[in-house]
């Protein structure tokens, strides 16, 4: 070594820690510009209107049904008729009623407005989706209310382990199915005898009559499908509603559904933890389930533009992008198709039951005495 020659200090340097594979591969992903939305959305005011007016329109029929029976109760029947709307709570009625029609293309004089409800929710259904659950179903907007209100009361909503969800969810299709194999199996004979028969013609009479005169047991069943609805999203709906079930397996053939853009996705989360139904939206380009009930709640809460709507699909050979369906196009068409059928039912005579005041007047007064006449 030459004299003069600077000597290196022997103290090493500590080198830099290598970083987590977690931050390595946080590192590597590129992070997304977001594209902020263009003006405010009102998809949730707009179905909250339709759910309110809706709701109201069945309290009004129900007042209506009330006042319609109490009046052969007390023997002073009212001047108005029976409102046909009261047979939408009727969905057996309505499978019934749409099998005979099908069968031998007769329209039944006994509940069919049940039958024209039906086909207008099954075409809502096929063409937006369970649309009719999130926007007009009464029973789905006191769940939604309820689960929301245990949202506040209880900091947050409970969800199922995941292993329990899927077979919890089968419920309603086994319901579905036990209600719909009896229908099917009977012949059209045994149906005009069923619903021609006292306990066929006072169906909507016996079902006010239960929550009049509800019992016990009918309490504690009614109690606990209130607590679930706290603490549950849509606990009635998502579990045990066979009509959601036959409308979720229509809405597979539906054209329409929520749409994902990955390239204007920022992967936030949002939209995931925004549905009710608990669908992973955020990782799906295209949601196919029955679940999805084309609420927009997760397109409304969605930062990006343009990166999630409810869409048509796309036709084969067709190279246009999938056309957007924005919520007053889904509030117009639900009104379309539900006023429409209705106002066929109406004006061509096939809304009201055709049954004689005299009598009603005679079974009406007696329905709790009436019998189920299936063996």
């Amino acid at each position: 070594m030459a004299i003069g020659t600077p000597i290196e200090p022997l103290t090493q340097i500590s080198p830099t820690p290598a970083r987590t594979d977690r931050t390595a591969q946080t590192a590597r992903k590129p992070r997304k510009k977001l594209v902020r939305r263009v003006g405010r959305d009102h998809s949730q005011r707009l179905r909250h209107g339709f759910q309110i007016a809706f709701l109201l329109l069945n309290v009004w029929i129900g007042a209506e049904f009330y006042l319609w029976v109490r009046g052969f109760e007390t023997g002073s029947p009212v001047s108005f008729s029976r409102p046909g709307g009261i047979d939408g709570w009727l969905p057996i009625s309505g499978l019934m009623n749409l099998k005979e029609w099908l069968l031998t293309r007769h329209i039944p004089s006994i509940h069919p407005a049940a039958m024209f409800l039906l086909l207008a929710f099954l075409g809502i259904a096929f063409l937006l989706r369970k649309a009719f659950c999130s926007w007009l179903c009464p029973v789905g907007t006191l769940s939604e209310a309820l689960w929301r209100v245990g949202r506040k009361l209880f900091q947050g909503n409970v969800a199922l382990p995941r292993w329990l969800d899927p077979p919890m969810r089968s419920l309603k299709y086994l319901l579905l199915g036990f209600f719909a194999s009896a229908v099917a199996i009977m012949p059209v004979p045994s149906i005009r005898s069923f619903m021609h028969a006292p306990f066929g013609l006072i169906a909507d009479v016996k079902l006010l009559n239960f929550f009049r005169f509800i019992g016990v047991t009918g309490l504690i069943v009614l109690g606990v499908l209130v607590l679930g609805s706290l603490l549950m999203k849509n606990f009635w709906c998502r579990y045990l509603c066979p009509y959601g079930g036959l409308l979720g397996l229509v809405s597979l053939f539906s054209p329409t559904g929520i749409r994902r853009k990955e390239e204007r996705c920022i992967d936030c989360g949002k939209c995931a933890r925004a549905c009710p139904s608990h669908l992973p939206v955020d990782k799906l380009v295209t949601v196919h389930s029955v679940e999805c009930t084309a609420c927009f709640e997760c397109v409304a809460v969605c930062p990006a533009e343009d990166a999630l709507a409810l869409s048509i699909a796309q036709l084969p050979g067709v190279k246009r992008a999938p056309r957007r369906l924005p919520a007053w196009a889904v509030a117009v068409a639900i009104a379309a198709i539900f006023l429409g059928i209705v106002g066929y039912a109406k004006f061509s005579g096939h809304w009201q039951t055709n049954v004689p005041q005299a009598v009603y007047q005679q079974i009406v007064p007696y329905a709790n005495e009436a019998t189920h006449p299936m063996p």
